[in-house]
């Protein structure tokens, strides 16, 4: 019945803890909110005014939930898993803003590199097959070394580096384990810097463009640090006309989209992944502290069918960036304390400090998005004023993680990298 659901809702699709600041500015607003998620544990539950535990991939089931209920809204922060589930939903109630079916393109990691041929934008060698022999046969005549992962991955799950043929087999196993398509992809990795660049679209061109570079985590594909790039100003028009011009390319006319792509030394941008909504890590707060924008609150003015231009009006210019915790051990774990959280908050130049774990849950290796435990953020004048916050409060905070008896460790497979066999995180919303 409709009176179960509170009036003009706006529904968020995802309760992760990369979507707990949209349920934040929704709360600020004064805009109840129903949650959708199938985890009963998902961190940003208590932040909704009424929850729905189904699959944010579900559109039937969540429909039917809603009986004659109609939200006045429909969002999703960084998940990939929900973007079929907002566009379908709304088509279906009309909703003031429909997120665009030729996004999901992006999706398929094939399927986007024709659209960046297309765009005539700079590519690399690539292969991609649901058939694992035929994969790893064409992935043998590529450049070395590759990079092995399900076509339709997020999150750095199921990805290896292979440096050798003899690696190919095992890599394209653990990747079609990943894959709810069964379909892997091998890509030649691309030496050079690594940025990511997001955008805020309106009416095809940005409204908000931030450059940041990458660190990872030692040995892996998980991010470590992002923090706002320095380029000179061809570099930054050139990565951004990139950027628009697959914006346009995949029919994201308003709103968030983001791209990975490495910098070359012949100076053009090589895309390596695309994400056709909100980034998550906590990006959009490292955007607040460095130009003192709201992505966030855009992001929902948009989905209610409001102007959203004043929310990326810069109020200042400064240099911004984000560290990401993660387990200290390479097994499964028990989050016995946190340590320095207090000293980490109060030095200089941290803006803000998040901690997604408590004593006693359990928590995994740092080799996917999905697992990190924390974050620093950190603002200054400069990138070094940013860099000095970050490796002070980092070095004060600390998780005191107890191995598991039955922890999985992360195992090597000659020729194929780091080849990651612990069980998957929580699991998709």
């Amino acid at each position: 019945m409709s009176e179960h659901w509170p009036q003009d809702a706006l529904m968020v699709l995802g309760a992760s803890e990369e979507h707990i600041p949209l349920y934040q500015e929704a709360r600020h607003r004064g805009i109840p909110t129903i949650a959708v998620d199938m985890r009963a544990d998902a961190p940003a539950l208590p932040l909704a005014d009424k929850a729905l535990q189904i699959s944010t991939r579900d559109t039937d089931a969540i429909a039917d939930a809603l009986g004659d209920a109609r939200p006045a809204g429909i969002v999703v922060g960084a998940s990939d898993a929900a973007l079929a589930t907002w566009h379908a939903l709304g088509q279906r109630y009309a909703a003031p803003y429909v997120y665009p079916g030729s996004a999901l393109a992006a999706l398929d990691k094939a399927a986007f590199h024709e659209i960046v041929a297309s765009c005539e934008i700079v590519g690399y060698g690539w292969a991609a097959s649901e058939d694992p022999d035929e994969v790893a046969a064409k992935a043998a005549l590529l450049r070395f070394p590759l990079i092995v992962k399900p076509v339709d991955g997020c999150g750095s799950k199921g990805v290896t580096r292979v440096t050798c043929p003899n690696g190919l087999l095992a890599a394209v196993t653990h990747a079609r384990a990943h894959s709810a398509c069964r379909t892997v992809i091998a890509e030649e990795f691309i030496q050079g810097r690594q940025l990511t660049i997001d955008l805020f679209l309106r009416n095809g061109r940005s409204m908000m463009t931030c450059i940041k570079d990458q660190d990872l985590v030692a040995g892996g594909f998980v991010v470590r640090r992002i923090s706002t790039a320095q380029l000179s100003s061809a570099e930054h028009h050139h990565l951004k006309e990139c950027a628009e011009r697959l914006c346009r390319a995949l029919g994201i006319v308003d709103g968030p989209a983001n791209f990975d792509l490495v910098l070359g030394a012949d100076g053009q941008g090589r895309i390596i992944e695309a994400n056709p909504r909100l980034s998550g890590d906590s990006i959009p707060r490292l955007h607040t502290a460095a130009f003192g924008v709201n992505v966030i609150g855009a992001l929902l003015a948009l989905a209610l069918g409001e102007p959203f231009d004043d929310y990326l009006v810069p109020t200042r210019s400064a240099h911004a960036g984000v560290e990401l915790i993660g387990s200290p051990l390479d097994t499964d774990g028990e989050l016995v304390a946190w340590e320095g959280v207090n000293e980490a908050r109060i030095t200089p130049g941290i803006t803000d400090v998040e901690l997604y774990a408590r004593p006693g849950d359990l928590v995994k290796p740092h080799v996917q998005s999905g697992h990190k435990i924390g974050m620093l953020i950190a603002a200054g004048p400069s990138v070094g004023d940013v860099s000095s916050a970050l490796d002070a409060a980092s070095a004060l905070i600390r998780p005191v993680v107890r191995p598991l008896a039955s922890a999985v460790k992360t195992v090597h497979t000659e020729g194929a990298g780091d080849l990651v066999v612990t069980p998957a995180a929580k699991g998709e919303s």
